[in-house]
């Protein structure tokens, strides 16, 4: 099994990243797929120093639909767990703004892991 993390440029990727290492760590032999739906590729140079083996990929398919693919990426890969950063959105930003985790947490097949940003 996989786990699976979205990757985009912000805060919230970089904590679903971290997420990703820590369950690696508690479920020993699993790979990481890091699917980057923007933005450059993240350092993975802290994942090979703890042993862990990571991969990155960057579908070109999913570019129109980047949370489909997501979760079709989850399907296709029999994940374990999809990581994904989340932010703080007050109820206005819910009403007037479709959310991608939302949709993610309600399509998807496997447990989905969800990770804010640590405050402070």
């Amino acid at each position: 099994m996989t786990i699976l993390v979205a990757h985009s440029t912000t805060p919230e990727s970089a904590a679903a990243l971290e997420a990703a290492y820590r369950e690696a760590e508690r479920r020993p032999g699993e790979p990481i797929v890091v699917f980057l739906l923007d933005g450059d590729a993240p350092d993975v140079s802290e994942a090979a120093a703890r042993g862990l083996s990571v991969t990155i990929e960057r579908p070109k398919e999913f570019e129109k639909d980047p949370v489909g693919g997501v979760v079709d990426a989850a399907t296709a890969l029999d994940a374990s767990v999809l990581v994904i950063g989340i932010k703080h959105r007050t109820a206005t930003g819910k009403l007037l703004f479709g959310s991608s985790a939302q949709r993610i947490l309600l399509d998807a097949t496997c447990p989905v892991l969800a990770v804010k940003v640590a405050q402070g």
